[in-house]
C-alpha cells in the first residue's frame, strides 16, 4: 500500500541558514553588481561631459543637465506629493468602524494583511508616480528654457492681437502644466478612490450611505479641481485655435483660424469656459451641502454642452453657412494665413515676375553671345562624378570621397569667381591592408587633402580639370593644414597624439607617419577617463592597451552634422555640410535652423517631407536631420564650422532679428558669436542653404499667389518636378550655379529650380535665390512665371524630346557601343533673352572604365537641339553658327589630339593595344594616377574604333545594325583584358 503520509519515513533533514562565509559571499557580490551597474551609468555620464569640456561647450552639458535635474525634482515632488497627501487623507478621513457587512469583512482581510506594511506601501506609490513625472517633466526641458527665456517677436496674431512669441514660447509650457494638472488629479482620484474604499469611506454592496461625508466632501474638491482644470483649458483652446491644423479640401493642410472656427468654436469655447467655471463652483459647494445631485446635474449638462455646442453647433454652420458660399465666407481667413505663412517661412518679399518664355532676338549672333553671359554652366555634375575622382584621386584604397561631391566658390589663376566641384580624400576603413584594433583607431586615423575641379569644364577624355589634385594635394589653393580628422565618412573613434605612430600619407618615397599635434579629443592619461571609455566604447583594450601612454586623446562625434548637433541642441541641422579651404584650414560649413510650430495662422510642414529629393533617397547622409519635426516658422539663424584638423566647432548668428535664436542665445549665453566676427575669407564660402530652399519652393507652389480668390481655386497651384535624369519618381534636386537673372547686370551665385502646373509636365516657372552670402541681395528669391496660355516645355519634357529625337537617339546608341553606360547629369535651366535654355552633361561608364566621363553636352532653346562634343560646339549648333555633327563623325574636341591618336580603325586600335600595356604597367608600380590616365587613353581609343568601323560599314551601305558590333576580330584581346582589369 502507498504511503499516506501517516508518519515520518525517514530522518527529517533540517534546513538551516547559510554560512556567515556564504552570506558574506554574497552580499560581496551584491555590492560589487550594484558598484558595477552604478559605474556603466556613472561612464556615460563623465564621457559625455569630458566631451562637452572638450570643445569648450561644457556650459550647454551643465545648463541642460541642472534643467532636466531641476524640473524631474520638482514635477517629481509635486505629483509624489499631490498623491501622497490625498493618500493619506482619504486614510485619516476613514470613518472609526465599518459597518459588519460581508464587503467589509472581507475588506478587513487586505487591510490587516497591508497594516504593517502602510508606510512602504505609501512611499513606494509616490516614489513610482514621482520618478514617472519627473523623468516626463525632464523631457520638457527646451519648453521649459524657450518659456523663461522667450524674446517678443514684435509681430501680432490677426485674432487675439498677442505677439507671436506667446504662441511660440508660453502657450507650449501652459499646455504641459494643464496636462501635468490632469494627470496629477486623475491620478489623485484614482488613489483615493482605492484608499477610501479599502478603509469603508465608499461602499459598493453595504448597507446604509455609498459614501461617507468626509469621503463625499474629499472627492467632491478632486473633481472641483479636475473641472476647474477643464475649464482653463477650454480657454486656452480659445487661443489654440490660431495655431490649430486641419484639412482643408481647397488648400489641403491648413493652420489657423477658419470662419467656422472663428464664429462657432471661438464663442463655444467661451460659452463652455463659463459652464465649467459654474460646475466646478458647485463640485467646491459640495463641501458645503453634501449631496452630489447639483455637481452631477451641472457636470452632466456641461457634458451635454459640449457635444451640442462644441460639436454640433460648429457642423451646423459648417454645413448652412460656409459650404454654400464658401469662398467668400472663407476668403478673409485665407488672406490672413497667406500673410502669416509667408512671413514665417521667409517667402513675404518674393517677387513673382511674369516671363515671356519665348525669344523675340532674331539676332543669332547676339543671342550666342548672350549664352556666353548667361550662366557659367556646370558640366561636371557633383552628384556623377564621384567615382572620377575615386578613380583619378583615390591614390591608396584607404582614402574615399562621398557619393555626392559640393559645389563652392574660388578665384581662378585671374582673380574671377570660378564654380568649383570639391570633395575630401577622407579615410575609409574598409580599404586598410589589414583590419585590426590597432590599425583601425590608432595607425589609420585621418584623410588627406582637398581635391577640386572646375565646374564648368572637362579635359581631354572626359574627365574633369583639376584645380587641386594629387598626394598631397597642390594646386590653386595654396598651403593649408591638408589632414582630416573630421568628415563626413569618419565615424569611428581614433585615439592619437601618443606612442602609437599614424598612417600620414604616402607617396614614391614610402609611407609618411605623423602624430596628432591638436587639442581635440579626450585625454587617455586618467586611469579614470581610460575606464570610463573601456565602458562606454565596450572595449576593455582601452583601459589596458600600451598603445595608449601620455599624450594619447581620443577623438570621436567626429562628423561635422553630429558635433554642431550635439552643441546646439536647439538648432535643426541641414543635411549637407560642405568643405571650404579658409584661412589655411579646412573648415566644414553646416547650416543650421530655429524652427517652431507655434507660428499662428502659418500653415505647417515636414522637413523630412519638403526637403526631400532624387538626391536625399539615393544618399540618407543628405537628409535634414529631425526630419519628422512638423514647423510652421524656420530661418537659417545659424552658421556653424568644424575644423577638420582641431574639431574646433563655432556657432556664427546669421539671422540677426530672428527671436527663436535670440531666445536660445539667452538661455544658452556665450555659445553663439556675433556675426561681425565671421571674417571675409569665410564669407567669401557661405552660401544659401538647400534644405531651406526646399522647404520655401514647396510652400511657394501654392503660397506665390497674392489673392484668396486665386488661392482658394486652386488654378495655380504648381509642383516640384520630378527629376527626369533618372527613373526613381523623386522631385528634381535644386541647383547651385552661377547665372544671371533678366534684371541683373552680372552673374550671381544662386540656387534654381523649376516648376510645372499641378498634374502637367509643361513649365509654369523658374526660381533663384541669390545664395551669394555677402551680398546686398543675398536671399532674393525672383521667380519667372510663364504665360498661361503659352505650353512652354519643362524638364520632364525636354528630357523626352532628347531621348526621342533620332539623330541623338543614333548618337547616345554609338556611345552604349559594348558595355558602356549612359549616364545623364544635372539638366540644368537658365532664362535667356526672354527664353529658356537647357543644358545638360552626357557621362559615359564604358569598357574596363567603371567611372563617368564626359562625352556630349545637350543643349536646347527655343525648339533647337544640339547634341555636341562640347558645350561651345553645342551652343554654336543651337545659334546657328555652326552644322549640326552627324552621327559617327569623330571631330570629338573632347578627345586627344591627332598627334597622339589614329582615329583610323587600325590607328585607333594601336592606341588602345599601347594605352592597355601602359595600365598593366602603372598597375603593377601602383602608380594609380598613370593608371587613371591608362585607363581614359583606353576607353577613348575603343570609342574611336567603334566610331570608325561605323563609318566605314555605313559607306559600304550596312542597314544601320553594324554598330551593334563596335569591334571585330583581334580587337577584342584589349577590351576584354580591360574589363578583366577593371
Amino acid at each position: 500500500m502507498p504511503d499516506r503520509g501517516g508518519g515520518p519515513t525517514g530522518p527529517r533533514i533540517r534546513v538551516g541558514r547559510p554560512s556567515r562565509r556564504v552570506r558574506t559571499l554574497l552580499m560581496t557580490l551584491g555590492v560589487l553588481a550594484v558598484l558595477v551597474m552604478a559605474f556603466v551609468m556613472f561612464s556615460g555620464f563623465w564621457t559625455d561631459w569630458l566631451w562637452y569640456r572638450s570643445v569648450d561647450y561644457s556650459s550647454v552639458f551643465t545648463k541642460t543637465l541642472w534643467t532636466k535635474i531641476g524640473l524631474f525634482f520638482v514635477f517629481g515632488l509635486l505629483m509624489a506629493a499631490a498623491v501622497g497627501v490625498n493618500i493619506w487623507l482619504a486614510h485619516r478621513l476613514r470613518p472609526p468602524l465599518s459597518a459588519m457587512s460581508m464587503e467589509q469583512q472581507n475588506l478587513d482581510r487586505y487591510r490587516m494583511g497591508i497594516a504593517p506594511y502602510k508606510k512602504w506601501l505609501l512611499f513606494g506609490i509616490v516614489a513610482l508616480v514621482g520618478l514617472i513625472s519627473g523623468a516626463s517633466a525632464a523631457g520638457q526641458w527646451r519648453t521649459w528654457l524657450m518659456w523663461v527665456n522667450g524674446q517678443p517677436f514684435h509681430q501680432t496674431d490677426p485674432q487675439f492681437h498677442l505677439d507671436v512669441s506667446f504662441y511660440a514660447f508660453d502657450l507650449p509650457w501652459y499646455r504641459f502644466l494643464l496636462g501635468f494638472g490632469f494627470a496629477a488629479v486623475v491620478l489623485c482620484v484614482i488613489a483615493s478612490l482605492l484608499t477610501h474604499y479599502l478603509y469603508g469611506g465608499l461602499r459598493i454592496t453595504s448597507p446604509g450611505a455609498r459614501a461617507t461625508k468626509a469621503a463625499t466632501g474629499h472627492l467632491s474638491v478632486l473633481l472641483g479641481v479636475f473641472v476647474s482644470l477643464k475649464a482653463v483649458a477650454y480657454w486656452l483652446d480659445r487661443y489654440g485655435l490660431a495655431v490649430k491644423s486641419s484639412d482643408f479640401k481647397a488648400t489641403g493642410n491648413w493652420t489657423g483660424l477658419r470662419y467656422v472656427d472663428a464664429n462657432a468654436y471661438l464663442p463655444a469655447k467661451t460659452i463652455l469656459f463659463c459652464i465649467a467655471v459654474i460646475c466646478a463652483l458647485l463640485f467646491f459647494a459640495t463641501l458645503w451641502r453634501r449631496t452630489w445631485q447639483l455637481p452631477v446635474i451641472g457636470f452632466g449638462l456641461m457634458v451635454l454642452s459640449a457635444i451640442l455646442i462644441g460639436g454640433l453647433y460648429p457642423a451646423i454652420v459648417q454645413k448652412f453657412q460656409v459650404q454654400p458660399n464658401e469662398q467668400a465666407k472663407e476668403a478673409p481667413y485665407v488672406e490672413k494665413n497667406l500673410k502669416a505663412t509667408r512671413e514665417a517661412y521667409g517667402i513675404d518679399d518674393t517677387k513673382v515676375k511674369e516671363y515671356p518664355g519665348k525669344s523675340e532676338t532674331d539676332d543669332k549672333a547676339k543671342l550666342r553671345a548672350d549664352a556666353n553671359e548667361a550662366a557659367s554652366i556646370r558640366l561636371i555634375d557633383p552628384n556623377v562624378v564621384s567615382p572620377t575622382f575615386q578613380q583619378l584621386q583615390q591614390m591608396r584604397n584607404y582614402y574615399a570621397f562621398p557619393s555626392n561631391l559640393d559645389v563652392d566658390r574660388y578665384k581662378d589663376k585671374d582673380g574671377n569667381d570660378q564654380d568649383t566641384v570639391i570633395g575630401l580624400r577622407e579615410l575609409d576603413l574598409n580599404g586598410i591592408p589589414k583590419n585590426n584594433w590597432i590599425n583601425d583607431h590608432f595607425r589609420y586615423t585621418h584623410g588627406y587633402g582637398v581635391v577640386a575641379a572646375k565646374g564648368d569644364d572637362a579635359a581631354s577624355g572626359g574627365s574633369p580639370v583639376f584645380t587641386e589634385s594629387d598626394l598631397p594635394s597642390q594646386g590653386e589653393l595654396g598651403k593649408y593644414n591638408q589632414r582630416i580628422y573630421y568628415g563626413e565618412k569618419t565615424t569611428q573613434y581614433s585615439i592619437v597624439g601618443g606612442p602609437q605612430k599614424e598612417i600620414d600619407y604616402a607617396n614614391d618615397d614610402g609611407e609618411k607617419t605623423t602624430s596628432y599635434q591638436g587639442k581635440s579629443g579626450v585625454n587617455l592619461s586618467n586611469p579614470l577617463n581610460r575606464a570610463a571609455y573601456a565602458v562606454s566604447f565596450g572595449e576593455p583594450q582601452i583601459l589596458y592597451s600600451g598603445a595608449i601612454g601620455d599624450g594619447s586623446r581620443i577623438l570621436y562625434n567626429r562628423t561635422p552634422k553630429d558635433r554642431v548637433e550635439a552643441v546646439a541642441p536647439w538648432l535643426t541641422i541641414d543635411g549637407d555640410s560642405y568643405p571650404a579651404v579658409v584661412d589655411g584650414h579646412i573648415q566644414w560649413i553646416v547650416d543650421a535652423y530655429t524652427t517652431t510650430n507655434g507660428y499662428p495662422y502659418a500653415s505647417r510642414t515636414t522637413l523630412g517631407d519638403t526637403t526631400a529629393d532624387s538626391l536625399t533617397a539615393a544618399n540618407n547622409q543628405r537628409a535634414v536631420v529631425a526630419q519628422q519635426n512638423q514647423v510652421n516658422y524656420i530661418r537659417n539663424s545659424v552658421k556653424a564650422t568644424v575644423d577638420a584638423y582641431t574639431g574646433e566647432v563655432k556657432l556664427y548668428q546669421w539671422d540677426t532679428k530672428d527671436p527663436v535664436l535670440k531666445t536660445w542665445m539667452k538661455a544658452f549665453p556665450d555659445t553663439v558669436e556675433k556675426r561681425s566676427t565671421i571674417s571675409p575669407e569665410l564669407m567669401a564660402h557661405l552660401r544659401y542653404p538647400q534644405d531651406l530652399f526646399k522647404v520655401q519652393r514647396e510652400l511657394l507652389t501654392r503660397y506665390h499667389v497674392k489673392t484668396a480668390q486665386t488661392f482658394l481655386s486652386g488654378s495655380e497651384v504648381w509642383q516640384v518636378p520630378d527629376d527626369p535624369t533618372n527613373k526613381s519618381g523623386n522631385a528634381i534636386p535644386p541647383y547651385y550655379l552661377s547665372m544671371k537673372m533678366p534684371d541683373s547686370k552680372e552673374q550671381d551665385f544662386s540656387l534654381t529650380t523649376t516648376f510645372t502646373p499641378n498634374g502637367r509636365d509643361n513649365l509654369s516657372a523658374f526660381m533663384a535665390v541669390n545664395a551669394e552670402a555677402g551680398t546686398p541681395d543675398y536671399g532674393k528669391i525672383d521667380i519667372l512665371k510663364m504665360p498661361s496660355a503659352e505650353t512652354i516645355d519643362g524638364p520632364k519634357q525636354v528630357q523626352s524630346k532628347f531621348n526621342s529625337n533620332e539623330t541623338i537617339a543614333e548618337k547616345i546608341r554609338l556611345l552604349r557601343g559594348g558595355d558602356s553606360e549612359v549616364e545623364y547629369g544635372n539638366l540644368l535651366t537658365v532664362p535667356l533673352d526672354g527664353e529658356l535654355l537647357y543644358a545638360e552633361p552626357v557621362y559615359v561608364r564604358g569598357g574596363g572604365l567603371k567611372y563617368p566621363l564626359l562625352k556630349r553636352v545637350l543643349v536646347t532653346y527655343a525648339g533647337k537641339t544640339a547634341f555636341e562634343e562640347t558645350l561651345d560646339k553645342a551652343l554654336n549648333v543651337v545659334f546657328g553658327a555652326e552644322d549640326e555633327t552627324p552621327p559617327g563623325d569623330s571631330d570629338d574636341t573632347t578627345k586627344p589630339p591627332p598627334a597622339t591618336g589614329n582615329n583610323s580603325l587600325q590607328g585607333a586600335l594601336d592606341d588602345a593595344e599601347k594605352a592597355f600595356k601602359d595600365g598593366q604597367s602603372a598597375l603593377k608600380d601602383g602608380d594609380w594616377e598613370a593608371y587613371g590616365k591608362a585607363q581614359s587613353a583606353l576607353q577613348d581609343a575603343l570609342q574611336r574604333a567603334a566610331d570608325a568601323q561605323d563609318a566605314a560599314k555605313k559607306k559600304q551601305g550596312d542597314d544601320g545594325k553594324a554598330g551593334d558590333k563596335p569591334r571585330a576580330g583581334g580587337s577584342a584581346t584589349p577590351k576584354d583584358a580591360a574589363a578583366d582589369e577593371g
